[in-house]
Order: structure tokens, then sequence, then C-alpha cells
């Protein structure tokens, strides 16, 4: 039962996302909407529209390899669309709407074809804002786009210039910068999303260390700090963004309120796993770190505390919840990925 009251807070709407998406109006495409966080998005969105006035729909668009994902979402009343948006006939043939989440990416496997990441990361979005040109976009990005910071900072905001590293890091600016081109170049209001480390139990920065605690594998410390933030805030950050599009576009970094030391995060997980965690390395000075106080400030504090996060992440693997297998890697800071 508790698990099912944890998947579900991944997509339930709250008043204070009723109160955004209430000022905007039309319908919503949402683009790589088969991935970790487009399903449930998907379906916040979908949502909220049943409780607003309009009779707005959700479209979401992905090449659907897994049909699961299709069916989850077609059961909740969204409508899905099967393309390949690198196809320009499957990519013009996308239905209409003035509003517009885009998800799509590719982090894992660019160090053997930084190319294909490149193609996807930088110049599909162009191609996308072009075919919505006028419609309020929202664009994820990434908080690598920023350099590592000390662990000792709060984390870096939306001042702080962007110096990423790795290849991967470069072509997400590169998007950015695409996507604030083009949406000049066609008068489209923009939204840039950097995030961070948005998780739900079956995958995710706290599900990396609780199965390292469960299975007795050593933790990595170099990377010593990180944000987390529960995916159903994230979702509503993501929504909410689509009334405050901007020209130039709107920056904001999405992640949680806490720099979360890993050691902490391990020594809080083995507690509630009963394990004693190992460790290996040493800490660093610097860590890849955002400071999200615009968001907060914008939209309100997450609905979910870490230490409930925490207790979640355990429960769920305790009692032997469904699991993604796709690690996030949050140790990594060379940028290789």
């Amino acid at each position: 039962m508790l698990r099912t009251q944890i998947a579900r807070r991944v997509y339930q709407p709250d008043d204070r996302l009723l109160d955004q998406l209430g000022r905007t109006d039309g319908d919503l495409v949402v683009l790589g909407a088969a991935g970790k966080m487009g399903v449930s998005l998907s379906r916040m969105a979908a949502e909220a529209f049943e409780r607003l006035p309009g009779g707005r729909r959700v479209y979401a668009v992905s090449r659907f390899s897994d049909p699961q994902a299709r069916a989850e979402l077609d059961g909740a009343g969204v409508r899905t669309v099967a393309a390949d948006l690198t196809d320009e006939t499957a990519l013009a043939a996308l239905p209409d709407a003035p509003n517009v989440v885009y998800m799509v990416g590719r982090k894992f496997g660019t160090a053997g074809d930084a190319a294909t990441t490149w193609g996807l990361n930088t110049y599909l979005p162009g191609r996308v804002v072009q075919r919505y040109a006028g419609a309020r976009v929202v664009a994820f990005s990434s908080g690598n786009v920023y350099p590592l910071v000390p662990a000792h900072s709060g984390g870096a905001d939306e001042t702080v210039a962007p110096d990423p590293v790795g290849e991967y890091a470069q072509s997400c600016l590169g998007r950015e910068r695409v996507l604030t081109y083009q949406a000049a170049a066609t008068g489209t209001t923009l939204a840039l999303i950097r995030l961070n480390y948005a998780i739900d139990c079956r995958y995710g920065v706290l599900t990396d260390i609780a199965r390292a605690v469960r299975d007795g594998e050593p933790i990595e410390l170099g990377n010593a700090a990180v944000n987390v933030v529960w995916q159903g805030d994230a979702n509503r950050y993501v929504l909410s963004a689509l009334g405050h599009v901007d020209n130039p576009p709107l920056v904001l970094n999405v992640t949680g309120p806490e720099t979360a030391s890993v050691r902490w995060l391990a020594t809080e997980l083995g507690r509630r796993l009963g394990r004693e965690p190992i460790f290996q390395g040493t800490e660093a000075d610097t860590a890849l770190l955002s400071n999200a106080a615009r968001c907060f400030g914008m939209f309100g504090y997450p609905s979910v505390s870490l230490a409930e996060m925490l207790d979640w992440t355990a429960t769920w693997l305790a009692e032997g919840g469904p699991l993604l297998d796709k690690p996030t890697h949050f140790t990594e800071r060379a940028g290789t990925f």
C-alpha cells in the first residue's frame, strides 16, 4: 500500500500547480515523454487539466520502444504519438499546441559516440523550436553546465557563468545556445530548466546509494555532496514554468534545497536498512551543486522533504519495489559518460 502511495506522488498535481497552469491556456505537447521523468510529468499535466476548465489535452510524443510506458500513458488519458523526432516528416506531423515541454536528450554513451549526443542534444532542439515557433517552450537542460563549485558554497545559482566539463555537459550548453538563438529568430518564448538529480524510488542518487549499502558495495566519496529533488516536485516546477517563459529565456535551476553529504546520506540509508555503509576515496572540496532559490521563490518549496525521500527509498528497496537499473553515475567528476 505504501509503495502505491509513493508511486502516485510522482504525478499527483497540487493546488500550486493548478494555480500556475490556470494562468495559461491550450493543449500541451511533451516531447521525449517515455523517459525517466516524461511519463509522470505527462500524467501530472493530464490530471491537472482534468481539474481545470477548457478541455485541455496532453500529447505525449516518443518512439515508445517501451510499450509499457505507452500503455500507462494511454490508461491515464494521455494521447500518445509514436514518432522519431529526427525524421523531418514525423516532426512536421506532430500535433499543434501552444505549450511544449522538451525532454529529449542523451547522456550515457557520449564517450563512445559524441556525434549522436550533439545531434540529439544540440541540433534537434533548434529544429523543434522552428516547428513550434511562437509557442511557450520549456526545455530541459542540466546542472552539468555549471563548473564544480566549493561544497560549502550553497551551489551555483543562475548568475554563475557556465563552464561545462566533458562533451555531454558541453552539448547541454550548446542546446541552450541553439534554443536561445532559434527562440529569438522565431519569436518563441522559452524557459531553460537546469535540473540536478530528480529522483523517484525506482532510480536516482538515493537509490544508487541505498543499493550499494544493501549489497555491501563501496561508495565513492570523491564527489562528496549532491542535490536531490523528488520527481513529483521537479515535474511541478517544470510545468509551472510554462506560465513564465520569456525571450530572452527564463533560466531556472531545479533541484532540492539541501547540499547533502554523500557520507551522511549513506549513513542515514544504512541506519534505515540495518546495514553499515562502506566508503572509499576522499571527499573533494568541490562538487556539482546547484542553488534553486529562484525556483523556490517563484513556485514554493518542495512538497517532499529529504527525510521522506530517505524513508521512502529504504522502504521501497526493503519491500522489493521495481527498479529501472539506470545508474546516475553521480560520482563522475571528469564529465565522461
